[in-house]
């Protein structure tokens, strides 16, 4: 990373709206009332963070897919106006940068260190040992006493076992890593606790490539251990950093999905059902890509700067300013999807922007397809009378995390 330029110093309006916004109590699957007239009036205007900086807000979706390939937007941490999440978020970024939080080309280099692990046919060969895992989990839950929080019974075990198997983590340990994970994607954490939870992450994976190294095994950490770190292409510590970045996104991400999309189908017991008799793939895939649309569980938006000059949807951002990309709001433009707010499962949704686009596009995206399409392919086939435990009043959702969803969802059948 190399020195950055400062944005210019600009005069702005004291009552710019403040982002995050605040989503509607009565419609908590829904962006934000006030982001969605913000993406009707302007698709790109200001708006003012916790630091009182004021960077630009993207909600159209196409100046979005625009943006996100345009080589002049960075995600470079190093930048002077880097639009942070919170002080927790910018402590932990830029003590060990990973990968996302680089440009080209040395993204591109460390990212196809682990491509392949992730590509689609090596996936899809994971299908049966997910199959595996999610029966298992199904039968101890029918097995067991109801009602059941399906987030600590299903929902999160389900990636963190898949994660592991991939990893090379012990699953043994996954109250360690949830409980720092966590912190790592909750907005209000102080920046001494996200810089301990993140270095206690490191510290750990760096213990398990230590043994990896003695002791090489079939799996991306023993495998990027001897090519990368016994090469002296990267340090063991940069291989811990990275570990810990796809052990955090590799089952945070798709936990909130399992639960929040399961309550947004018992809220549509008609799409349920369709789902639920299903027997075609493509049905149940389609399915999983326009749940991705209309949850879009990461609604921080995407964090960047302007690398140079761009001019775009009127407006002209300067070198060194900050960006967000709201990917929520993409997702329900109506310019991109004919009525955003309607769940459909037949809908082709598959350009939407859950996984961010572009060179920094999700790298785990085929994994977490493949594991959603096995979980709704499968839980409510097998627990037919599925239903919450509890209103949907009483339902605590994460309003104070980076990635969205439910913290428990009670349920039984």
């Amino acid at each position: 990373m190399t020195d950055n330029p400062v944005a210019p110093v600009r005069s702005h309006p004291v009552d710019l709206p403040e982002y995050p916004m605040t989503r509607a109590a009565e419609c908590p699957f829904a962006p934000p009332p006030a982001l969605r007239v913000l993406q009707d009036s302007a698709p790109i205007t200001r708006v003012r963070l916790w630091d009182g900086s004021t960077p630009w807000l993207v909600t159209g979706y196409d100046e979005m897919r625009t943006l996100l390939t345009d080589p002049r937007i960075s995600s470079d941490v190093t930048y002077p106006h880097f639009p942070f999440q919170g002080p927790g978020h910018r402590e932990r970024v830029r003590s060990d940068p990973t990968f996302i939080n680089m440009d080209d080309p040395e993204h591109a280099h460390r990212r196809r260190m682990a491509t392949a692990s992730f590509a689609i046919k090596r996936v899809e060969a994971l299908r049966p040992a997910i199959q595996k895992i999610v029966d298992g989990l199904i039968d101890t839950m029918l097995a067991g006493e109801k009602p059941v929080d399906l987030v600590e019974a299903f929902a999160l075990p389900v990636p963190s076992m898949v994660i592991c198997e991939l990893l090379g983590v012990p699953y043994a340990d996954h109250g360690f890593f949830q409980a720092r994970s966590r912190l790592l994607v909750k907005r209000g954490v102080s920046p001494p606790a996200a810089w301990a939870a993140n270095q206690e992450l490191i510290d750990y994976l760096d213990r398990v490539i230590t043994d990896k190294l003695a002791d090489p095994g079939d799996d991306l950490l023993s495998k990027l251990a001897v090519e990368q770190v016994a090469t002296g292409a990267i340090s063991q510590r940069e291989l811990a950093a990275m570990g810990r970045l796809l052990l955090t996104a590799g089952h945070e991400t798709t936990a909130n999905m399992i639960a929040l999309g399961t309550l947004a189908l018992l809220e549509h017991p008609d799409q349920l059902a369709e789902l639920r008799q299903a027997d075609d793939l493509k049905l149940v895939a389609g399915a999983v890509e326009e749940l991705l649309r209309y949850l879009t569980i990461v609604h921080s938006g995407r964090r960047r700067v302007a690398a140079a000059d761009i001019e775009i949807g009127g407006q002209v951002i300067r070198a060194g300013e900050p960006v967000i990309l709201a990917n929520d709001a993409g997702d329900w433009d109506p310019a991109a999807f004919a009525e955003p707010d309607r769940l459909d499962i037949h809908r082709d949704a598959r350009h939407h922007v859950a996984f961010g686009f572009g060179v920094h596009q999700c790298l785990g995206q085929p994994l977490a397809r493949v594991e959603l399409q096995v979980v709704y392919g499968t839980l409510y086939r097998r627990i037919p009378t599925l239903r919450l435990a509890v209103d949907r009043e009483q339902i605590p959702f994460k309003h104070d995390g980076f990635i969205y969803g439910v913290h428990r969802l009670p349920v039984t059948w």
